[in-house]
């Protein structure tokens, strides 16, 4: 090992920099961030425009919300920014299976984020009645809380290709198929379980915590639980250790600007927590 890797430097030069010295990778993300910022912007501040404004059919927002299930989602999303720094720090270390690790933690963290939310709008729907051509407050709400959560897919999409990246042969072997059936099955495990987890949450709201909940639940959500199991089984499979891959240090940047996303990703949903939900409680 030489000097300059002992000593923990991190090695950026796998990447093109420019002449301000940022690899190109990390300079288009914060320009992408930067305009961003700009959009979310323009939402947020519309929300609260109009929230100085309410019109006759404006619902009563404070008992709409459920702040403790806002909060727990809010809690998991800030977590999730804890392993994305986690994994790059490994990913800077060249530790590949720490940052398979921390990858997956921060995937299933924003999977729960995004049932929350699922939940969350199902509720307001279909409970409370609350669209986006209710009133004012549902449109601005839905566009907001809505592309938010589009973004949040999108990161978990992209973290998902990420783990799957890790995986791929240093000595060429074909694994474009392997990768396929991988994200495949990625797909499958999360939309099934994202189904079970919103007929618990139902079976629970009906029955409490009974045996008669658990018996619902199972019943009507069987196929979800049984496709969850054998799905898990399946990416412990694909997931178990290989030879040499072609992925390391040499990675850190595109790690680094992916943490870069999400981190901000978090961040501004922590404005819109506070801008949307806690405001109303004040």
């Amino acid at each position: 090992m030489s000097t300059h890797a002992a000593a923990g430097a991190i090695d950026h030069h796998h990447d093109h920099t420019t002449t301000t010295g940022i690899p190109n990778k990390k300079l288009f993300m914060w320009a992408f961030l930067a305009s961003d910022c700009m959009f979310f912007g323009a939402l947020i501040s519309s929300h609260l425009i109009y929230r100085l404004h309410q019109t006759p059919n404006q619902p009563d927002i404070v008992g709409l919300f459920s702040l403790e299930l806002t909060s727990f989602s809010t809690f998991i999303l800030l977590m999730s920014s804890l392993l994305m720094a986690l994994a790059v720090n490994a990913c800077q270390k060249g530790n590949v299976p720490a940052t398979r690790k921390m990858l997956l933690g921060t995937i299933v963290f924003g999977l729960i984020f995004l049932t929350c939310q699922v939940y969350e709008f199902n509720h307001f729907v279909h409970e409370k009645g609350l669209t986006l051509g209710s009133s004012i407050f549902g449109s601005t709400f839905y566009t907001l809380t809505g592309t938010h959560g589009c973004h949040v897919a999108i990161g978990v999409l992209w973290l998902t290709l990420m783990y799957i990246r890790t995986f791929k042969p240093a000595d060429g072997r074909p694994w474009v198929l392997k990768s396929f059936i991988h994200l495949l099955v990625f797909a499958v495990v999360t939309v099934a379980a994202i189904k079970a987890l919103l007929g618990g949450v139902h079976a629970f709201q009906e029955h409490g915590a009974s045996a008669e909940m658990l018996s619902t639940f199972v019943h009507h959500d069987l196929l979800a639980i049984i496709v969850t199991a054998v799905g898990l089984a399946a990416l412990v499979f694909l997931g178990r250790p290989r030879k040499t891959v072609e992925f390391g240090e040499a990675n850190a940047v595109d790690v680094e600007s992916m943490g870069l996303y999400w981190h901000f990703v978090d961040i501004v949903w922590i404005i819109i927590f506070t801008a949307v939900y806690l405001l109303e409680y004040l």
